[in-house]
């Protein structure tokens, strides 16, 4: 156990000092033209989460609102460490550092993922007292609740909000019946409508929230029953409602029905939207009817709709999916004709479909140009990281790895699991056991995979 702890120790040591590689003592990590990135340097190569105030207190920064608001947004997948950052710059002296709103709700929401309600609801009492307490701050809450499964809790959010000086609204009611819809709870969603629905006017979101619900069920003749309703109220559908009908219907394999939505929709003098053709040239791409793909974003170009990036990556989904990847780079080169960068969603999707297919050398090579011109995400990182522990090949996982540490890019819970995964697999369990350390420390929960046995 000793000789264990010896390595584990050792191997942390080597850890941060990748981590804090070019890195000098605290006052060298004082960058006054960009105080954002040297912070979340120093917090994210803390040995200690216990040690941070320390640190802190000792690196010579003064936090202003501003910078505050912009480290807290950067760490958001660390919610301890956020945490406690936000109470570090909140208790300086002179009065410390007044945080903005975004601040308090970035901090509530860090916490709320890894569900440390009690501390996300003495944020909440904080804000009361600064009064900066709103319907936003309930509804990142009932959002969280709901994602977790915690409904009664969602529904408590919303009821409580009268005791902290909120009065809910019609806002905060559609945030309710959005968050228990997007969990997939429409059940009780509905049954809270049904129920209170009387003390608010329900407006074209609210029955947009329930249409959705249901057709993501999916269950087409529920939502068709809302949209009468919808209707018999004397409520118009808007671009929104007919962007969630055709999703609805063409996600059920239903897409002659959606196209018709999309006629009638025009007939009425509602000019579709890019997120609507985006939905048919992705359907069609799945359904492996490339022709229709291309013919949809050739009427939308004809109809005079700008193309967007959502638009043009489903065109490039498209593409993948038919394996026609010289046709996929060729819509790249036609988003950079258009002033259109691809973004990280657009690599992804090329990555994903590459390694799914076998070319994984291919895949590192793309990956590669992407880096040059566009900032990887974490689906980025974890497919690229999973990508080369399930070829064996640990020491180019790791490579990516440290490259995502320079970068200064937090790695979330499925990133270090699959890391953590793959240094077992190899047998490699003291380095599996300083990054599963590390993970800990930054209030990143571990799924319960991470604490498999694993034989070595």
């Amino acid at each position: 156990m000793g000789v264990f702890r010896y390595t584990l120790l050792g191997a942390r040591k080597v850890f941060v000092r990748m981590l804090s590689s070019g890195v000098g003592g605290g006052d060298a990590l004082v960058d006054t033209v960009d105080p954002t990135r040297s912070l979340c340097k120093l917090i994210i190569s803390c040995r200690k989460a216990s040690a941070l105030e320390h640190e802190l207190d000792h690196s010579g920064f003064r936090i202003t609102p501003d910078v505050a608001e912009r480290v807290l947004e950067r760490l958001d997948n660390a919610g301890m460490l956020a945490y406690r950052f936000f109470e570090w710059a909140r208790r300086q002296k002179r009065g410390g550092c007044a945080h903005t709103v975004r601040s308090y709700h970035t901090v509530v929401a860090s916490l709320a993922k890894i569900r440390q309600y009690q501390l996300m609801w003495d944020v909440v009492a904080v804000m009361r007292r600064e009064g900066v307490v709103n319907v936003e701050t309930f509804g990142i809450i009932m959002r969280k609740y709901a994602r977790a499964q915690k409904v009664d809790e969602a529904v408590y959010t919303f009821n409580v909000m009268e005791k902290y000086g909120v009065i809910p609204n019609l806002a905060a009611f559609n945030s309710l019946l959005g968050a228990l819809c997007k969990s997939k709870n429409v059940r009780k969603a509905q049954e809270i409508f049904d129920k209170m629905n009387s003390q608010f006017s329900p407006d074209a979101k609210t029955y947009s929230i329930l249409l959705e619900g249901w057709g993501k069920a999916p269950n087409l003749p529920k939502m068709r029953e809302v949209y009468t309703e919808m209707l018999d109220a004397g409520c118009e559908p808007d671009i929104v409602t007919y962007g969630i009908m055709v999703d609805s219907l063409c996600k059920t394999g239903r897409v002659e029905e959606a196209v018709h939505v999309v006629r009638d929709m025009i007939s009425r003098g509602c000019q579709p939207t890019t997120f609507i053709y985006s939905v048919l040239v992705h359907t069609y791409g799945v359904e492996m009817r490339i022709e229709d793909a291309v013919a949809t974003f050739l009427d939308m170009e004809k109809d005079g709709v700008v193309p967007d990036i959502v638009v043009y990556n489903a065109l490039v989904t498209a593409f993948c999916k038919a394996k026609k990847f010289e046709n996929a780079f060729r819509v790249l080169n036609d988003m950079e004709g258009h002033g259109i960068t691809p973004n990280s969603r657009t690599w992804n999707i090329i990555l994903n479909h590459l390694i799914s297919i076998g070319r994984d050398n291919e895949a590192y090579k793309v990956f590669r140009r992407m880096i040059k011109c566009c900032q990887p995400d974490s689906d980025t990182y974890t497919i690229i990281i999973k990508m080369f522990c399930d070829n064996d090949k640990i020491e180019m996982a790791l490579k990516v790895w440290k490259y995502m540490k320079l970068k200064q890019f937090l790695p979330t819970m499925h990133t270090f699991s699959v890391m953590i995964n793959g240094l077992c697999d190899k047998g490699e369990v003291s380095q599996a056991c300083v990054l599963l350390e590390d993970m800990i420390e930054k209030g990143i929960r571990p799924p319960g995979s991470t604490f498999d046995v694993r034989e070595v």
